[in-house]
């Protein structure tokens, strides 16, 4: 912490005078010296701001118009000559939740070294325009800092650290209109004064005066996204120095819920077309920052051209690490098209051969789904239920994705109904299965991941099989459930091909038998017939394997304080 804290106000004003008195009695109750910068404005304001009878205001007259980010930086630099060693920045219209400056100090004082900012909520009264606006600037910012911090750059109510603001400012000319707010939060990241966010709610006045400029500000700013993007090129190995490698157990969701919601928003007012056009730069994004996510990506395009050319098989299309990123994040919006029923059959979906049958046909009862992470097994269960009205339960072992399972609630809620978070599978979660089993309703689980945590008695309960001529270690517990339940057991992937998305459907055991007296010899072979199916449909769509770790390590056990993520 800082010894000598001493923070101040700085309040940039163009004609808003009607507001200041307002503003100022907001502020009253903190007891911190105010200085307000006229930035040229009419003499209506001039005169309002200069009847305030404030003792600890000063008021600084700047004879011209020069925008909202000279003002500030004019503010702070009287701020700093006065000794002040932080300024709290609030916009003069009165949209800021001002009754969270103290939120907002005591961040500061906590960490003085960084900017503390603002992180908007917004209320109905922001006009659409700005919001969607904003993730336009939220996709570019992440762009250009290479990292998911910055979670809002463009919120005005913020406490600058005095020093380095203003060394940044000798050293390099900042936009002194509306691209001030985001270039001085981004070349400050780079400079090495991280941001800290704290939520607060804005309101946008009904009877508010907004200087934006729509189109010389747009111009202004999509010039200083430009500039910054240059920019960020020769940053990148510094820029990618302060990420750190994780095991697919440890890692975290990749942030960025603004971000899924303004792409899917783009998809839903512009289609499929444009958003695979955006699509390219953000999964360049992801790509260049994801390192040990993109080294996994090309061990498996390693691993599945060896296989094939050992099979005697060519691959489809261009199969390569970027292109894998690319079809990752396709299939993030197929999950979405699969259950809000955007994607129509024979054109954008059809069966494999025998797929129809294979859900159709059977004895009455429910069924078990043997799935993986090779295809979308979001869109196998929307798109089953579709064609045959079944009740598809997703056993999951974690609240993976939650960014993206939030996004998806909003927009395809049917998606989460039949969702079966468990942390292990003990007796109760076996007679529940049972119960929806017996209702007619279907249970679809991976066979592909290993859990996370140790099972009883501290071991690891895996089963080694050749996968892609290799030993991998595959998880019992998915095998020995299905042969507890006693139900017909199916494989099922919905993978790319042809421009399609095919859903294939194939029976596995009915039902899984493991006798007691070989059941490890039993349990072997049926692991192996699924590692020998997982590698014959990953031949026909080798870039919609969406395990981006190394899937032949068995993994070292995560700290037990870290939250997981395991995706049924």
């Amino acid at each position: 912490m800082l010894a000598d804290f001493s923070p101040c106000v700085v309040i940039p004003c163009y004609n808003h005078g009607a507001m200041m008195a307002s503003v100022l009695a907001r502020l009253a109750p903190f007891s911190l010296p105010v200085f307000i910068i006229d930035d040229g404005s009419d003499e209506a304001t001039q005169g309002c701001l200069a009847a305030l009878d404030h003792a600890n205001v000063t008021l600084i007259r700047l004879p011209q118009n020069r925008g909202k980010g000279a003002a500030v930086m004019r503010g702070l630099q009287a701020a700093a000559a006065a000794g002040f060693s932080h300024a709290l920045q609030v916009d003069a219209d009165g949209q800021h939740q001002i009754e969270d400056s103290p939120a907002l100090l005591a961040a500061a004082r906590q960490h003085p070294a960084c900017l503390i900012s603002g992180q908007p909520i917004y209320d109905d009264s922001i006009p659409k325009s700005r919001l969607y606006g904003r993730y336009i600037t939220h996709f570019w910012v992440w762009v250009e800092t290479l990292s998911f911090s910055i979670r809002d750059s463009m919120c005005g109510f913020r406490v600058y650290p005095l020093a380095p603001t203003l060394a940044l400012a000798t050293r390099h000319p900042i936009g002194a209109r509306m691209d001030f707010d985001t270039e001085v939060m981004v070349r400050l990241y780079w400079r090495g004064t991280p941001s800290r966010f704290i939520p607060t709610r804005v309101t946008y006045p009904v009877d508010g005066v907004s200087h934006f400029d729509a189109l010389h500000d747009n111009l202004r700013i999509s010039w200083m996204h430009t500039r910054l993007f240059f920019g960020m090129l020769p940053r990148i190995p510094s820029l990618l120095k302060r990420r750190r490698e994780e095991h697919w157990a440890g890692i975290k969701e990749r942030k960025g819920r603004s971000g899924l919601r303004f792409m899917l928003w783009v998809y839903q007012l512009f289609g499929r077309g444009v958003f695979t056009l955006l699509l390219w730069p953000v999964i360049g994004f992801y790509w260049l920052t994801g390192g040990p996510q993109r080294a996994a990506s090309r061990q498996w395009i390693k691993h599945i051209r060896q296989y094939a050319r050992q099979q005697h098989r060519s691959l489809p299309g261009r199969v390569n690490s970027f292109h894998h990123y690319l079809r990752f994040g396709e299939s993030m919006l197929e999950k979405i098209a699969s259950w809000r029923g955007d994607l129509r059959w024979g054109k954008e979906i059809d069966f494999a051969p025998g797929a129809e049958e294979a859900i159709a046909g059977g004895k009455p009862g429910g069924r078990l789904i043997l799935a993986s992470h090779l295809g979308d097994i979001e869109a196998c269960r929307a798109l089953a239920q579709q064609v045959s009205g079944l009740v598809i339960n997703a056993l999951v072992f974690t609240d993976n994705a939650q960014r993206f399972r939030q996004v998806m609630d909003e927009i395809a809620p049917e998606a989460s109904r039949h969702v079966m978070p468990v942390t292990e599978i003990g007796p109760e979660t076996a007679i529940l299965l049972q119960q929806k089993l017996d209702a007619g309703e279907w249970i679809a689980i991976v066979g592909d991941r290993t859990a996370v945590n140790r099972q009883r008695g501290g071991v690891r309960r895996v089963i080694w099989s050749e996968f892609l001529g290799k030993p991998a270690p595959f998880p019992q517990g998915p095998f020995v459930l299905a042969a507890a339940l006693r139900c017909p057991v199916l494989l099922m992937f919905a993978l790319r091909e042809e421009g399609k998305l095919r859903l294939h459907c194939e029976p596995f055991a009915d039902p899984l038998v493991l006798p007691r007296a070989t059941r490890q010899q039993a349990l072997q072979q049926a692991v192996d017939r699924y590692a020998g199916r997982l590698a014959h449909h990953a031949l026909i769509a080798p870039l919609d394997w969406f395990n981006f770790f190394d899937f032949w390590q068995l993994p070292e056990q995560p700290q037990t304080d870290e939250k997981e993520e395991s995706q049924c």
